[in-house]
């Protein structure tokens, strides 16, 4: 039987948490977890009260000859379901898939130029050019550095190279500080980075995203902003943080995390509606926002669904897809999190979560194809080989 703290899927990867405090113990558990498999690719998603160069060095001194990535966390999703301040290793065996993998560095200087050029290297590992990529046997998974703010830029460039196939991926986060993100690959820490891979895989996937919220008619104009560091300073002409504030009901002190996460702001884009969540207000009242903002956007104000339900109902559909889930590597937003915890119902989405084996992180924003987001889930959800 697998150990309570590690999945085993029949697709093969493996997937091992700890939450012991000390780096090296804790990748040290999570290795025996593994119990010795022959992987191919490792991805490491930990808290970041972990030491990022201690992890990266032990994760490369007890898994010899094996890439590995991974970047820091606002929270981890593992086998004992939600976590924080954890070590989640997830490990993909050598039989059925194939893993190539690059570290982008200076994104937010030469982000897009750096990450055309990763996407065409590791295309070229796959097929010649001027062959395409085959959408059903490959896709493409993005870790990028929360505070970059160049996530728009990173993913736009990378979704015009990688031709029909799918992109999936989270940003990197820090807790709830906001200060400092991470991400390794190989042996190596960097900031301001991302880590692009492309996987093969012989077994059936699924890319998605799920959302639960619904739009209401007020609405809020975007009428100045720093749109380089993602902080708005007016709304409708008026203090940004006074107006959001006065818009849910609340006063302006009163404003936080959850008041974030229960009162989204979204855009509409092509019919349908996507969030541009607040990270948090600022001392001169202003607002500082997960994704990239201009001024003349309108936002919606929008309220939550049923989290649970709206969760569950995406992951059944893809279930009766599939054929049945094996495993789903998750990005799920941070604000999400907070939505359930504050709604009390954390006991029965870490249920959810374990019911459908899903493994990943909470994130400071999401890709999906195209599309940087907010409070939502996306994820790749893979199937049991044809026949087995």
């Amino acid at each position: 039987m697998p150990r309570l703290n590690s999945t085993l899927t029949s697709c093969g990867i493996r997937v091992a948490a700890s939450a012991l405090p000390s780096t090296t113990d804790a990748v040290l558990e999570a290795k025996a977890a593994l119990d010795g498999g022959d992987y191919q690719h490792i991805i490491a998603f930990f808290g970041i009260d972990h030491d990022a160069d201690a992890l990266a060095r032990t994760l490369t001194q007890s898994f010899p000859g094996v890439p590995t990535s991974g970047c820091s966390t606002a929270g981890e999703i593992g086998p004992t379901g939600m976590m924080q301040g954890g070590l989640i290793l997830i490990a993909f065996p050598r039989e059925g898939f194939r893993v190539h993998s690059e570290l982008i560095t200076d994104i937010d200087h030469f982000g897009v130029e750096r990450a055309t050029n990763a996407v065409r290297r590791l295309k070229a590992q796959i097929c010649e050019p001027p062959a395409r990529l085959a959408k059903d046997d490959v896709f493409a998974l993005l870790l990028v550095d929360g505070l970059s703010n160049a996530e728009e830029n990173i993913v736009a460039a990378i979704h015009w190279e990688i031709d029909d196939v799918e992109l999936i991926g989270g940003s990197a986060g820090d807790g709830i500080c906001f200060e400092r993100t991470v991400m390794i690959h190989n042996g190596r820490v960097a900031q301001r980075a991302a880590v692009l891979m492309m996987i093969e895989s012989d077994y059936p996937f699924r890319v998605f995203k799920t959302q639960n919220f619904e739009p209401t008619g007020i609405k809020l104009v975007v009428t100045a902003a720093d749109t380089e560091n993602r902080i708005v300073h007016e709304l409708n002409a008026e203090p940004a943080g006074r107006e959001y504030a006065a818009a849910i009901g609340l006063q302006p002190d009163d404003l936080g995390p959850f008041s974030f996460a229960s009162y989204p702001l979204v855009v509409k884009v092509g019919g349908d509606y996507y969030c541009r969540s607040i990270r948090n207000m600022n001392p001169d009242g202003s607002l500082s926002f997960f994704c990239a903002i201009d001024e003349g956007l309108v936002f919606t104000v929008a309220r939550p669904r049923d989290i649970l339900n709206a969760t569950e109902a995406a992951l059944q559909d893809i279930d009766a897809t599939l054929g049945g889930i094996d495993i789903v590597v998750g990005f799920d937003c941070i604000l999400r999190r907070l939505d359930a915890e504050s709604r009390q119902i954390r006991h029965q989405m870490d249920e959810l979560y374990k019911k459908y084996s899903v493994a990943g992180f909470h994130t400071y924003g999401e890709q999906y194809n195209a599309m940087h987001l907010n409070q939502t889930l996306t994820g790749i959800a893979f199937g049991r080989r044809a026949g087995a």
